[in-house]
């Protein structure tokens, strides 16, 4: 334990030059890793195939799951270690100050910390009241009071009183950061070995909560925006320094990576951090639960009947956990999908677990891309089904890709809202759309933000079934939609009757819509779509006139409706298909190539 002649003499650049060894460490292991995936196992996996491909490709991905560790690990060590000279600073200057006051009265401080004086000659003092020195103990010190007897009266004895408390004070406060940084740096530590283990994770999100508890002070959670728009999410992020913003991005990856308005490459390292530990954890309790019981079983009389034991496990969260892991899963595939037939290296925006789950993933780097294309998927949309709606996405990417070689195209899927889980009743439900609309509109205005402005790319909005009516909310409601076009696939209704009164402008929204495809008439009955005033026609015939009801779809919204070849509501991104290609066509700027129905 520090004496007060040890934190005297700390010198606490020690620590910060500790520390700024700590971040090296920490920022090369993240280079490493997008090395690893970008320059390494890409290339692999795009010209080399069989078993040895394979036994490359396991030996790659788990050194970029170690590089992943190094730097969360080694980031926690570096803000540790920067916290505690920070704290020890302050106690530091509180003593030193102390010291000074002491020598500028000509005072002793002894090495217990007592405070030695020479008695004051300027008051006479009771008699008896022996002349010399004094010695003044920490203690609650006793100020001066002018007249009083020798308990008070003595203004040097209040003095030192006081310079021996505030010794004692700064000594003190020492002691207890030491305990506190020493328990938590003892506990900073891997085992031996070249794999990281699933017990070596859930260590290290036991040590992030233990380092955010003990570094509050010094780098407080609450620093960090809420509910702010992206430009001012950016401009905080742009006013911390380097190192404090790596420092918030391993203490706090959960916060940096759902900020929009920061950089793809600052939230894709966050939360990966987050998907790591989010894995590591779940499958753990799963775990706990033992094996998955039969679902159903045969009583005495040799009927099905369901198992009280899976109704258990399924009620401690067995089916949750496994399509948490199913979804997680989804992501950790796209990720080993990069390289293969040109695919870019992926992007995690955002993930978390909350409710039904949320991802949002990029095919390429949005923030430099010459294209970007935000899809937005509809009922029954959660975690658990992220694989169906990132290989949508992938699709695209690769058609658009195609289309225009010259330019970088990034499509992302954004499964960012809360979406209606059931046909009936949550999908005939309106408020699912309007409080999804400002976290896309949020979403929107960030990459805009970090794009460099509405002229740096152009965007595209694919709102499929319930997404569209979300994507109308969000065009719909008051300030700038930041988007150039919106396309619609299966579109139950925008919440407003005329292409025009979406923030686009007529001319840039385009409309897709399968024969065989209910939706759009079931839109009709929820009262999904908009309403006007006009005539309702079927390839140029009337057959409707007045207030009538109106979805993307109907000659009568205005959309740019375009050719599909698919059937059914989700065959739009079938490969090879000319609704595929004509949202492709969409996204890259090429209306030319748009294949419209009269």
């Amino acid at each position: 334990m520090p004496t007060w002649q040890q934190l005297r003499d700390a010198k606490l650049t020690e620590y910060e030059n500790a520390a700024d060894g700590w971040s090296m460490v920490s920022n090369r292991a993240d280079a490493a890793r997008i090395r690893t995936d970008q320059e390494m196992a890409s290339p692999l996996r795009a010209t080399q195939k069989g078993e040895a491909q394979t036994s490359a490709e396991r030996d790659l991905t788990r050194l970029g799951q170690n590089y992943q560790y190094i730097h969360s690990e080694c980031g926690l060590v570096r803000t540790t270690l920067n916290a505690l000279a920070s704290e020890l600073s302050g106690a530091q200057k509180k003593l030193k100050q102390a010291l000074d006051d002491a020598a500028d009265l000509k005072f002793t401080v002894n090495e217990d910390g007592s405070v030695e004086y020479p008695r004051s000659t300027e008051l006479p003092m009771a008699p008896g009241t022996p002349s010399g020195t004094g010695t003044a103990k920490p203690g609650a010190p006793v100020p001066y009071l002018p007249g009083a007897g020798e308990a008070n009266g003595d203004p040097n004895k209040g003095k030192a009183e006081d310079i021996a408390e505030r010794i004692s004070q700064a000594a003190n406060s020492a002691i207890e950061i030491d305990n506190r940084y020493a328990k938590i740096l003892r506990e900073l530590k891997a085992p031996d070995g070249l794999a990281v283990t699933d017990d070596m994770l859930l260590d290290e999100a036991h040590d992030m909560g233990d380092v955010q508890k003990t570094v509050g002070t010094y780098l407080s959670k609450d620093s960090i925006p809420q509910g702010k728009s992206p430009a001012d999410n950016k401009k905080w992020w742009d006013g911390l320094t380097q190192e404090e913003r790596e420092e918030y991005q391993t203490v706090y990856p959960a916060e940096i990576g759902a900020l929009d308005g920061l950089p793809s490459v600052v939230r894709d390292s966050s939360n990966r951090i987050v998907l790591d530990e989010s894995r590591v954890q779940v499958k753990s309790e799963l775990d706990a639960l033992g094996p998955e019981p039969p679902k159903t079983i045969l009583n005495e009389a040799g009927r099905t009947c369901s198992n009280p034991e899976w109704n258990i496990w399924n009620a401690k969260g067995g089916t949750r956990f496994k399509n948490q892991l199913t979804g997680m899963d989804a992501i950790e595939s796209r990720f080993d999908q990069t390289g293969i037939d040109g695919l870019p290296s992926a992007y995690l925006l955002g993930f978390d677990l909350k409710g039904n789950g949320h991802v949002i993933l990029a095919n390429g780097n949005p923030d430099t891309a010459d294209n970007t294309a935000v899809y937005v998927p509809g009922t029954k949309s959660k975690l658990e089904g992220a694989g169906g709606d990132i290989g949508r996405m992938t699709r695209v990417w690769k058609e658009a890709h195609g289309m225009s070689v010259s330019q970088s195209t990034s499509t992302i899927t954004w499964i960012g809202y809360d979406a209606p889980q059931s046909i009936v009743p949550e999908a005939m439900e309106k408020h699912w759309a309007y409080e999804g609309a400002p976290k896309l509109n949020n979403f929107l205005d960030g990459l805009q933000t970090v794009q460099g402005g509405p002229d740096a790319s152009h965007t595209t909005v694919i709102g499929h079934s319930y997404g569209s009516t979300t994507v109308g909310a969000a065009s719909k409601a008051p300030g700038h939609f930041a988007a150039d076009d919106i396309v619609v696939a299966g579109s139950p209704g925008m919440l407003v009757g005329d292409a025009s009164d979406l923030d686009v402008g007529k001319n840039h929204v385009w409309s897709e819509a399968a024969g065989d495809d209910a939706v759009p008439l079931g839109g009709k009955v929820a009262h999904l779509g908009g309403y006007k005033w006009g005539v309702q026609t079927f390839h140029g015939l009337p057959y409707d006139a007045g207030y009538v009801q109106t979805v993307p779809s109907d000659e009568a919204f205005g959309a740019h409706r375009m050719h599909v070849d698919t059937s059914g509501h989700s065959g739009y991104w079938d490969e090879r298909s000319d609704s595929l290609k004509n949202q492709a066509a969409v996204v890259v700027g090429r209306y030319d190539k748009v294949q419209e129905d009269n």
